[in-house]
């Protein structure tokens, strides 16, 4: 046993734990009384967990079981940010990863793709940014084009994408390309996805320029930021009864949400009287009782 894992089962032994009677309870009263929290736990995992590869929870509540390490560099892609060790996903996200890079490698002035953040090595939350990417399914892509993939770790820690976005984010600026579209039509085509987050302007230029089938523009959804980079996320895999889908995108090809979005942006509503309050940290006694378990193997 490593000396990471011999660590967190002395703290677990120390944690209060409960009895359970059912599956569903299990998921939400294990770990009672961990007060522990949790992104200090699963940022300091330096690797996955040796167990079968399992998406536990939900996408933003949850961790990974047999995570795997995207390469950090491959014939049509580079991790970026590796000081991070933030690319790391469940083994149908690699897959994907590879399969997008691979296409967009096909456009013109695209050798490939450079790839943000994935999960940690064991998913969970993050210490710092995203309150999502912890079971390892979601994906960060740059918007920068690739122009070379032998970038050294340091070029990696200091190179920055670039914004696609005008008027905070109501329209495409002139970095915005019909290869970036392109890439994100292939992006959401795969069945394999759940939905793409990217900036509304970018979403209604989309709308506005797409032909012939649009029934991929549905899953490609308005979000804040997503300016530099375009989120992916996939569906649980199939057969992985520990994972949490994430409620479907409403019908339709969800353009005219979108340019309610826009909208927003240029005629800002008055500020809500009533803003909510920030959260505390996830504690490890509101993940799924699995996670104390991902921590804790080898």
């Amino acid at each position: 046993m490593g000396r990471f894992a011999a660590v967190i089962l002395i703290l677990i032994s120390l944690a209060a734990c409960k009895g359970d009677t059912t599956t569903t309870v299990r998921a939400q009263s294990a770990n009672n009384g961990d007060t522990r929290v949790a992104k200090t736990l699963f940022g300091a995992a330096s690797s996955g967990s040796q167990q079968s590869a399992n998406a536990i929870g939900g996408y933003a509540r949850g961790c990974q079981a047999g995570g795997v390490e995207l390469a950090e560099t491959g014939p049509t892609w580079q991790a970026m940010r590796l000081s991070r060790n933030r690319n790391w996903g469940q083994p149908a996200l690699v897959d994907y990863v590879k399969d997008l890079s691979r296409f967009a490698a096909t456009q013109p002035g695209w050798e490939g793709l450079y790839v943000g953040d994935l999960s940690q090595p064991r998913g969970g939350p993050m210490l710092s940014g995203h309150a999502s990417h912890q079971i390892g399914l979601d994906a960060d892509i740059w918007m920068l084009p690739p122009d070379r993939l032998n970038l050294t770790r340091e070029e990696r820690e200091n190179i920055s994408s670039i914004s696609m976005r005008r008027a905070q984010g109501a329209y495409t600026n002139s970095n915005w390309t019909p290869q970036h579209e392109v890439i994100l039509k292939a992006a959401a085509s795969d069945p394999r996805v759940a939905r793409i987050f990217i900036f509304p302007g970018a979403k209604v230029a989309m709308c506005n320029s797409a032909t012939g089938d649009r029934s991929w523009l549905n899953k490609i959804r308005p979000w804040w930021g997503h300016h530099y980079h375009f989120h992916v996320r996939l569906n649980c895999p199939e057969g992985d009864a520990n994972c949490t889908n994430q409620a479907p995108p409403p019908p339709g090809d969800g353009c005219d949400d979108a340019q309610g979005w826009v909208d927003r942006i240029l005629n800002p509503p008055p500020p809500n009287p009533n803003p909510r309050l920030p959260r505390g940290p996830i504690t490890m006694a509101q993940l799924p009782s699995q996670c104390s378990g991902v921590l804790s193997s080898n």
